[in-house]
């Protein structure tokens, strides 16, 4: 299906368009383009414009460039505009005006990625929806979201994020959603603000793109909920609070977190609900319930949503668990991993850390006899002048009560490690890399293991090594 005429970019971008193309996708990255692609060649690490030719060779369609590169063969099919950043930001705005279906905003110091996969799959079973790809919530991946939504969709979700002050407003704008939600503010990019007030107002700052009578779902539980609300009624939104608080339109009243899934009861307005989620979280049990707001403010079915709830699974690196494996032949012989490894902020780790309390290890089946809860935890970047005391101060969380052993990586974590317990502190590293080199001996069948950490930090090398463990079942192998 055609995504992009050249005369509609062209009339998009105020470019000029050499030869008369159509494009089905845009593609920023050669390496994943797909024949038919719009390529975009942005200047990041490197300038895109020196990939033009790969690009074109792998069968794109055309190319967005701010200059001809050197080497390409006379009529060869581009767009041409002054500057590539601002043509991929002009794609993206003209396809939201051109756009007749609805547009879901996602923001949040915690959640952001796996509340847009949530809505992705409540949405998605009830039309056809479009959202970001993993996430593409910056100063381009926002535009290009856009620039790729298929104008026949139904709905739209764009994940929108921030580091410093001033990102969220433009990127609202440009989206221009009809429901905007905000699952959480906490204590993350504390180094680019003076307090959690500032986050607030960032966050809130999605506002500012609401379609007229537009609503705003926000988490009405936190200390500085009463910032979004005022900034909600300043836009005029409509306004649907979740949470766990007496007096949310949406909320939570119970949660129950088993070993692998979690049942929230609630209420929405004076009506009762119940849902189940296939995995444990009380973070995804709330924004469970403001996603059901999204839906309301939709109006869809929420009783399809409540089952779609219940098929929804988090992405890899977000919580996902899997089974490792250990012995070819008796496949009882198992370490659960739950790979959380993707990014780490102190709410989301005590949100994690709570998913790995509440785990039920085996006993009897391994060496130790014993199975245990074990967790690797990276440093959280970006938390400012408080970063030592904040991670000194996850050892005093209830959860880490039910934890048996915690392995620290990173010079951040070495407070949270000096502030454990002897019987819970485990090894600590500089890096992922030292720390991965032990883990078959720190692991035995029984345990489950989490990962969490900044994405710098690459806890995902820690991860892939518990994987490595694993052995294929002896009439899977050969």
């Amino acid at each position: 299906m055609t995504l992009w005429t050249a005369t509609e970019a062209a009339e998009a971008t105020h470019g000029c368009a050499i030869g008369d193309w159509t494009v089905s996708g845009v593609s920023i990255d050669t390496r994943t383009i797909a024949p038919g692609d719009l390529f975009v060649a942005l200047k990041a690490a490197r300038d895109g414009h020196d990939f033009v030719a790969q690009a074109l060779e792998k069968g794109a369609g055309a190319a967005l460039v701010s200059r001809i590169p050197e080497g390409l063969p006379e009529g060869a099919p581009l767009l041409l505009v002054d500057d590539v950043q601002a043509g991929l930001e002009a794609l993206g705005r003209a396809a939201r005006a051109r756009f007749a279906g609805r547009v879901v905003a996602v923001t949040g110091s915690v959640g952001k990625t796996s509340t847009k996969e949530m809505l992705r799959k409540l949405l998605g079973d009830q039309g056809r929806v479009h959202a970001a790809e993993k996430s593409y919530n910056n100063h381009w991946g926002v535009p290009l979201t856009l620039a790729r939504m298929p104008r026949d969709a139904d709905f739209a979700v764009i994940e929108i994020g921030m580091n410093h002050p001033g990102e969220i407003s433009p990127l609202a704008q440009m989206a221009r959603p009809d429901v905007a939600m905000i699952t959480i503010v906490a204590p993350a990019h504390l180094a680019a603000f003076e307090s959690l007030e500032g986050i607030a107002h960032e966050k809130a700052a999605i506002f500012d793109g609401l379609e007229p009578g537009g609503t705003a779902v926000l988490n009405g539980d936190l200390p500085v909920s009463d910032i979004l609300r005022d900034k909600a009624r300043a836009q005029g939104a409509v306004m649907r609070d979740f949470g766990e608080a007496a007096g949310n339109a949406l909320q939570v009243t119970n949660v129950t977190l088993h070993d692998a899934s979690t049942v929230v009861q609630g209420q929405i307005g004076n009506d009762p609900i119940l849902f189940k989620l296939p995995l444990p979280g009380r973070h995804f049990a709330l924004n469970g319930m403001g996603a059901l707001g999204v839906v309301e403010a939709l109006d869809l079915d929420l009783a399809r949503a409540v089952i779609s709830l219940g098929q929804w699974s988090a992405g890899a690196g977000r919580g996902a668990r899997e089974k490792i494996t250990l012995d070819a032949v008796n496949t009882d012989l198992v370490v659960e991993l739950i790979d959380d490894s993707y990014n780490a902020n102190p709410a989301s780790l005590g949100a994690s850390l709570e998913v790995l309390a509440a785990a039920n290890p085996v006993d009897g089946i391994g060496r130790v006899g014993q199975g245990r809860r074990i967790a690797y935890l990276g440093d959280m970047k970006e938390l400012g002048q408080t970063e030592a005391a904040l991670h000194a101060g996850i050892a005093a969380l209830a959860a880490v009560e039910k934890i048996d052993q915690i392995h620290c990586v990173g010079p951040l974590m070495r407070h949270l490690h000096d502030a454990l317990p002897e019987a819970k502190r485990g090894r600590w590293s500089e890096t992922s890399a030292e720390m991965a080199e032990g883990v078959a001996r720190d692991l035995d069948a029984g345990d489950v293991v989490l990962a969490k950490g900044s994405l710098s930090m690459g806890l995902a090398k820690i991860v892939d090594a518990i994987r490595r463990m694993g052995q294929a079942p002896a009439d899977q192998e050969g």
